[in-house]
């Protein structure tokens, strides 16, 4: 094997993994945040959740792909781990199609769906046309990658060598082993499983130590989503572990069969095409898999469960990020990313504004109290508004790098505005609560009718923020709803300015005590602006929570 094979080899891999990452890029700017409203209404049922699962995995080609994205979504919360393990089992089914594929020699009219979907690129001017020939083009250039590793593999015949290491491979650790660690170190087991069957049929390795290549293939795809679940919650992380749950329990039964049955003389005998039958072994093992352990899939969750149980509590005073965490490395965009950034930024900002209100209420009441002793832990609070703002939009500068589809944008460009405006409700919550430490050190008290006007301040801002605080689609009504808190509010600051000069003139309010409380109804107004403008955002971008 000269460097121009091993070239030739390289560069089928390549443009193989590389046709894998255009279906899946296709798939993602087509559905978009779809993804979330599919897997909600399907994967409560265990069925139809194998078969979401198989069904995503065969468009892509790709069950690492559809693993990762199923450790986001249980990550951000779009999905519980029960439900995850369906998707997970239908997965493996799904990554056999490829190889089916290959069996059929569907790579004979590869470049024609090369074309066709590069045409659809190019010269379809809907969107959505774009999207699909992007699919279609993917698995093209998948099906002449894996045509270039098969005709770079030919000389191998030819070494008695390596014909000597396959033969090896009948040994069932040392096969199970190999398939592991070169299906980690690619990262995609349709790669793999692909070159395994380009090397059955140039004749250097038979089915009966293919097979435990190919078991060991199934463990080694498990590398990609234990790599995305790092940094990710609990749960994510269980994700992963069911996943190398099914593979290994799936070997091992299929190990010991194989020794001890006629399983691959009886493979053997159903066809003479060597990939059909690796193909055919690897839906057997997946299928037989999934029928075996779709009894005890909650069992399965519950055995993840015990194998990583919870953390003890934490005191929540750590600053951190809890729904998307998932990609902050952004290593790749997997499908699913659309609906797994915009899911984990709405939970984010979710939280952000449970803070900003809670800080609103706490920051009024101490004005009315005229002591400053809330205005500590209002502080840390803000110090963690701070903190979800600039890294909720450091995480959303990163999304919209990649490719979405117009929905996915508006929303994820709201998300963006939303949080800026958050921040500032928080920023002038906490310049209200500053104001303690003036009355304080003047001993200013204000009369009963300004404490009056301070709680009915209070109460109509936590009414405006709870009008908005689901962050969820805004309809007409609604938006009129908030824009009438709005015009209410700045009604309010006419009608209390108005009341704080009489009480000036009448000498019942003194000069530092108006200044204070002039600052204090501008805040108060201003946050009925940034209200109304996060109540605008939710109604143009169309997001539905």
């Amino acid at each position: 094997m000269n460097a121009t094979d091993i070239l030739g080899l390289l560069g089928g891999l390549a443009l193989f993994l590389y046709g894998m990452q255009m279906m899946s890029s296709g798939l993602e700017a087509a559905a978009g945040n779809k993804m979330k409203r599919i897997l909600e209404r399907l994967t409560s049922n265990r069925i139809l959740g194998v078969v979401v699962g198989a069904v995503i995995t065969a468009v892509i080609q790709s069950s690492s792909a559809t693993t990762v994205m199923v450790v986001g979504f249980v990550n951000s919360g779009l999905m519980t781990l029960a439900q995850s393990v369906w998707i997970i089992m239908g997965a493996n089914i799904g990554t056999t199609i490829t190889g089916q594929l290959i069996a059929l020699d569907v790579g004979a009219i590869a470049p024609l769906f090369a074309f066709l979907g590069v045409a659809a690129v190019v010269f379809a001017k809907r969107p959505a046309l774009q999207h699909y020939g992007q699919i279609v083009a993917g698995l093209g250039v998948l099906f002449i990658g894996m045509e270039m590793m098969g005709e770079a593999m030919v000389p191998l015949q030819d070494s008695q060598s390596f014909i000597s290491l396959m033969t090896r491979f009948s040994n069932p650790i040392l096969g199970i082993l190999a398939g592991a660690v070169f299906t980690a170190i690619i990262q995609s087991s349709s790669a793999s499983v692909g070159i395994l069957q380009t090397l059955a049929n140039s004749g250097l390795i038979a089915l009966p130590s293919a097979v435990y290549v190919l078991f060991g293939q199934n463990i080694g795809t498990c590398i990609t989503a234990v790599l995305a679940s790092i940094g990710t919650s609990r749960n994510a992380k269980r994700t992963t572990i069911i996943h190398l749950m099914f593979n290994i329990i799936g070997t091992t039964v299929f190990t010991i069969v194989c020794m001890t049955t006629p399983l691959t003389a009886f493979m053997q005998g159903l066809t003479d095409n060597p990939a059909a039958q690796i193909a055919n072994m690897h839906t057997l093992f997946n299928i037989t898999t999934t029928l075996l352990l779709l009894p005890f899939g909650q069992y399965l969750a519950r055995l993840a469960t015990v194998i990583l149980p919870d953390r003890p509590e934490e005191d929540g005073t750590e600053q951190k990020l809890l729904y998307i965490k998932a990609l902050e490395s952004g290593a790749e965009y997997q499908v699913g990313t659309a609906a797994i950034a915009i899911h984990g930024v709405w939970q984010e900002l979710q939280r952000m504004g449970k803070m900003v209100r809670e800080n609103v209420d706490a920051s009024f009441l101490a004005v009315e109290e005229g002591k400053s002793q809330r205005l500590e832990q209002v502080e840390r609070t803000e110090d963690y508004i701070d903190y979800l703002n600039k890294e909720i939009s450091s995480y959303i500068s990163h999304v919209l790098t990649h490719e979405l589809n117009e929905k996915d944008s508006a929303a994820i460009s709201a998300f963006f505005k939303i949080s800026g405006n958050l921040e500032r409700i928080g920023d002038h919550a906490m310049n209200i609560c500053e104001y303690t430490r003036r009355l304080e050190e003047l001993g200013i008290h204000f009369s009963h009718r300004a404490q009056e006007e301070i709680e009915a301040m209070r109460e109509v801002c936590l009414e405006a923020l709870d009008r908005v605080g689901g962050l969820s689609e805004v309809s007409t009504e609604d938006l009129t709803a908030v824009a009438a808190y709005e015009q209410r509010m700045d009604d309010m600051t006419v009608e209390y300015r108005r009341s704080q000069m009489e009480r000036l003139r009448k000498g019942t309010c003194s000069d530092s005590a108006c200044v204070i409380y002039s600052e204090m109804l501008t805040d108060f107004e201003r946050i009925g602006d940034h209200i109304l403008n996060i109540g605008q955002e939710l109604a143009e971008s169309g997001f539905a929570g």
